[in-house]
């Protein structure tokens, strides 16, 4: 199963996360930028879990 790689943060809505950039994740895939993760206390608003930092991966390739 792959991690779904959202590209913008849940909680600023402004916050481009391509796949490359710095972003954090609870177990459940819930995605926020570094600054709104920290602003959280790296725990999600959503189920409580903890926020790590989101394994990056090289930017999608068109074709």
């Amino acid at each position: 199963m792959a991690l779904e790689m959202r590209d913008v943060c849940e909680r600023c809505e402004t916050a481009k996360l391509p796949w490359d950039a710095a972003a954090r994740i609870c177990s459940y895939e819930c995605t926020f930028c570094v600054p709104c993760g920290e602003a959280m206390g790296e725990v999600c608003p959503n189920c409580g879990g903890e926020l790590v930092a989101r394994p990056t991966r090289a930017p999608q390739q068109a074709g």
